[in-house]
């Protein structure tokens, strides 16, 4: 990644590759509407056009050849999405025309940009901070309308809202603290000890509930990974295909036809699943069950929750059952009863009984996933959630640095203490929103975008 104080002037194709209606080619710097100079005909020259406009015209290449008919959009700085000078030239969508383009303006000494550069200096320049620079990354992303709601919500600023909220009430109990160090030799209070710990307590409270929502914001934006696992012929393939509504799965009375993991996705209530129906679970001398067996059991250490499948007519496997709970955590198992068609008053114990043939009590088994994947946690729309384990991380640090904050003040230990420990908990604090963040973290993060963003 080129010095983030780089005043290149920058150029990326924005738009996918591929044929399609529309490509558009972005600049930002300061020399990004200099830049269009020989190259695009208009009504009027760039350099006299106001922000945010729009003209037609023609870009040609250096030797005055045609490459398209184009409309130039113009934002100057600090009106812009990076703060600076830009401009997006939108182009008939064959590739060919807007790699031409994009030639021509790197010849001229435009600099082709990194990864995430265009947000990058968004973020440099004050026009978003770092939790809604990583927003950007999730809304284009996320693949649900719920992880696209929380990704905007995440843009317009509202985990930065709250966690701003929570440096401020820091700022204002170390800064008492410090003036008291200034006054040490009168011995006066400026804050009194016992307000400190009440609003200590809040504030960690605060903490504690952000960092209790990435369980849940994880959800939303990523998706719930589901092993469906149980012997030969419980119906794990009929539940899939029924799931997907179409036949993804072989489904035979021979016992072995899945071999290997089948991995589909689906949307329920606006949250992504991930569905991995395994091979059948037995004693195999074939070499190729017996890998997919050996599989199926990994699946089930990574799954998220694990659909535990037995006949109606064999009732629970007690064995596996018993094996499961050993490795797996009591909500994450979900003991499926199947074929309710065939015996619907059976009396066995089961977390939920279905029909994979039918559909009946499929429903209900949406049911369980919510309750499994959300416990008895509500957050609202209006809710700030964490999503990302870098900020899941800083709150930690802050929730550490609070309670040895509280502790100091309990043990009577000295201002200048507690206010370190109060100051660590800050920074913690604004590296979420990259008030204070390291050049290899900026790295990092922006790396992962696409090119053009």
């Amino acid at each position: 990644m080129p010095d983030i104080f780089s005043e290149d002037t920058i150029a990326a194709i924005a738009t996918p590759i591929g044929e399609g209606a529309l490509s558009v080619i972005r600049l930002s710097g300061k020399s990004s509407i200099d830049a269009l100079e020989g190259f695009f005909k208009g009504k009027k020259p760039l350099s006299e056009c106001a922000t945010h406009t729009i003209h037609y015209g023609t870009f040609s290449n250096g030797s005055g050849d045609l490459i398209d008919d184009v409309l130039v959009s113009v934002f100057r700085a600090p009106r812009s999405y990076t703060g600076e000078d830009s401009v997006e030239i939108s182009t008939h969508g064959n590739p060919i025309i807007s790699q031409n383009i994009l030639t021509c303006l790197l010849k001229s000494g435009v600099r082709l940009a990194e990864p995430g550069e265009f947000t990058r200096r968004a973020f440099l320049n004050g026009r978003i901070d770092l939790a809604q620079a990583e927003a950007v990354c999730d809304l284009i992303s996320s693949r649900t309308d719920t992880s696209l709601k929380g990704a905007r919500n995440q843009l317009n600023g509202l985990l930065s809202r709250k966690v701003n909220e929570l440096r401020d009430i820091l700022v204002d109990i170390f800064s008492l603290l410090e003036l008291e160090l200034d006054f040490a030799e009168e011995d006066l209070e400026f804050a009194d000890r016992s307000d400190i710990i009440a609003r200590l307590d809040r504030l960690t409270g605060e903490v504690e509930r952000l960092i209790d929502s990435f369980s849940f914001g994880r959800v939303f934006r990523d998706g719930v990974n589901v092993a469906i696992i149980g012997k030969p012929n419980v119906g794990k393939s009929s539940l899939l295909n029924y799931l997907l509504k179409e036949s993804r799965a072989i489904v035979s009375s021979t016992p072995g036809t899945t071999r290997d993991i089948i991995r589909e996705e689906i949307v329920i209530d606006g949250i992504l699943y991930t569905l991995f129906d395994t091979a059948g679970i037995r004693q195999s001398a074939d070499a190729v069950e017996a890998e997919g067996i050996f599989r199926s059991w990994e699946s089930v250490k990574n799954a998220d929750l694990v659909l535990f499948m037995n006949d109606i007519q064999t009732g629970i496997d007690e064995d596996m059952r018993k094996e499961l709970r050993a490795h797996l955590e009591s909500r994450r198992m979900i003991t499926v009863l199947n074929k309710i068609d065939i015996d619907p008053g059976t009396a066995i114990d089961a977390d939920i009984k279905i029909s994979a043939l039918t559909g009946s009590g499929v429903e209900g088994l949406f049911s369980v996933f919510r309750e499994r994947v959300f416990e008895s946690k509500i957050y609202s729309e209006k809710s700030a959630v964490i999503t990302n384990v870098r900020h899941l991380d800083s709150l930690t640090k802050a929730r550490e640095a609070l309670r040895r904050s509280r502790e100091g003040i309990s043990g009577n230990m000295s201002g200048e203490f507690i206010a370190a420990d109060l100051r660590m908990a800050e920074g913690s604090l604004s590296e979420i929103i990259g008030k204070t963040t390291t050049d290899d973290v900026l790295n990092n993060i922006f790396s992962k975008f696409c090119i053009g963003k």
